[in-house]
């Protein structure tokens, strides 16, 4: 694998640290849902930035639709897609 392409990857770190951003109404007594209505559109946007092309507008979608959903934040999206594209995408 060549150096561009593996810059090109997410790091498994960022995921992780956005996925538990995305739980953080869980996390923090005083985050309500309401912080999902804020948070949810920023998440998609990096989540777009992050993974581009048509797979990141479609992650980006239904990362947008995981937060503003109440009760599924603890789907870790952006950690998924890490997966999916180090192992389906080579």
């Amino acid at each position: 694998m060549n150096r561009k392409s593996e810059k090109e990857k997410p790091n498994l770190l960022f995921c992780l640290c956005m996925d538990v951003l995305g739980c953080i109404t869980y996390i923090l007594p005083f985050a309500s849902e309401w912080t999902d209505i804020f948070f949810a559109p920023l998440s998609a946007y990096i989540f777009y930035r992050v993974f581009g092309g048509k797979k990141g507008k479609i992650g980006a979608l239904i990362n947008l639709i995981e937060e503003l959903m109440p009760s599924i934040d603890f789907i870790p999206t952006f950690t998924i897609a890490y997966f999916f594209r180090k192992h389906y995408d080579q």
